[in-house]
């Protein structure tokens, strides 16, 4: 073959070849224009912008079930998967909506993996023609909060009842026994005796209402730890005295802690009437302080020690509970209401401490409050002093002859 003839046939393969890359181009290009046309919708600018600023979690479907937005707390409470909604229920009530347009709001309970269930709620609605938006609240708090609710209610009730039923009875009771003082005046002492306790119970329902919230004083102010151990141990000095049980102080003395004197006088007395509840008679109870300090701060610590029947180490997790008794069948001997521990517990939240227990069952109990130390200030010096002799030191003596 010429010469000529190659150099040809080349010319033309390159220009075949050329040709083809540049229709091949123009096709790339033509589908690169047309595909905005056909990609997912996008959520209108305003939408998007009303949809940052709400607290709920929001997710947005298209009509082929893929998440196109999605909140960050809609991740974090697993309602999405990648671009995939994962909740069954959740995915059914999108079709439902997008099938007839009507607004959906209903409440689920999303089980979790060792975690109490989520409960939330959720509100369903179409977002232009091929959108749909979810709206999701968590209310898995106030679910929680509502049964605390509604089991604080049942157990104070209950607890009325026995005291309001006993004192119906003896007062019938006294009643039908007019003609025998012996009588009245044994049933009119249980009156009393149960009016007490009422009181009592009636007070600390007050009290601990107050105290649940756990929320951080806003103003506390130092206070002397000996002063509050001194009126603890008073409300519980008469009872102590008639079973033959001393309530003795040790410690460091001295020491001042930060917070409500009256919270923490009711925390202490209650640890101390616990002591003194269920130690043996002729025992001892101890109340100790020292100080602490530690990573999270400065401390002070005060320990309630009996040498009473102690708690059996399965009972040791509950019996901060509202209404608990480890031995409900002894409550009525010893007057408890349930609901000193509780205090104690919620006392120690509020100051930002912590309550402690350690306990043998048959050998007695140590109950330990934590509460945030008042930070040690050294005195000024006293300027006004004298010496021995009487004779006013130098300062002092300046200031007179300046007054002169």
């Amino acid at each position: 073959m010429e010469a000529s003839t190659q150099a040809f046939l080349a010319a033309l393969l390159g220009a075949v070849v050329a040709g083809a890359a540049v229709l091949a181009w123009a096709v790339s290009e033509r589908q690169r224009r047309v595909e905005p046309e056909v990609s997912e919708p996008a959520v209108p600018a305003p939408v998007a912008a009303v949809l940052a600023v709400l607290r709920s979690s929001t997710v947005i479907v298209d009509d082929s079930d893929v998440v196109i937005k999605a909140s960050a707390p809609a991740y974090a409470m697993g309602l999405v998967r990648g671009t995939s909604l994962v909740t069954p229920e959740l995915a059914s009530l999108v079709c439902e909506v997008r099938r007839d347009g009507q607004i959906r709001e209903t409440e689920l309970v999303m089980p979790r993996d060792r975690a109490p269930a989520r409960h939330v709620t959720v509100r369903v609605a179409p977002l232009g023609a091929r959108m749909v938006l979810a709206l999701v609240e968590d209310r898995t708090r106030e679910r929680r909060v509502e049964a605390v609710r509604r089991d604080f209610v049942a157990n104070v009730s209950h607890e009325l009842k026995t005291p309001v039923g006993a004192i119906r009875l003896l007062a019938d009771a006294v009643h039908d026994a007019a003609d025998d003082p012996e009588a009245v005046k044994r049933f009119s002492d249980r009156m009393v005796l149960e009016s007490e306790r009422l009181t009592v119970l009636v007070q600390q329902v007050i009290e601990l209402s107050r105290l649940q919230g756990d929320e951080p004083l806003e103003s506390p102010l130092p206070l002397s730890v000996d002063d509050v151990i001194g009126l603890a141990a008073d409300t519980s000095a008469i009872d102590a005295a008639a079973r033959g049980i001393s309530i003795v102080t040790g410690g460091e003395r001295g020491l001042k802690a930060m917070g409500n004197e009256e919270q923490v006088v009711m925390a202490v007395a209650n640890l101390v009437a616990n002591a003194v509840a269920y130690s043996e008679p002729d025992s001892t109870v101890l109340v100790s302080t020292k100080p602490v300090d530690g990573s999270s701060g400065a401390f002070v610590e005060i320990s309630v020690v009996d040498q009473g029947v102690g708690i059996p180490s399965v009972e040791i997790e509950r019996i901060f509970e509202r209404f608990y008794r480890v031995d409900p069948a002894r409550h009525r001997s010893t007057g408890g209401t349930g609901l000193g521990l509780s205090i104690v517990k919620h006392v120690a939240a509020t100051h930002g401490g912590d309550v402690r227990v350690w306990s043998v069952e048959g050998q007695g109990s140590t109950f330990t409050l934590s509460l945030p130390r008042a930070d040690p200030r050294p005195e000024p010096p006293n300027h006004d002093s004298t010496d021995t002799d009487g004779t006013p030191t130098a300062p002092a003596a300046d200031q007179e002859e300046a007054d002169r």
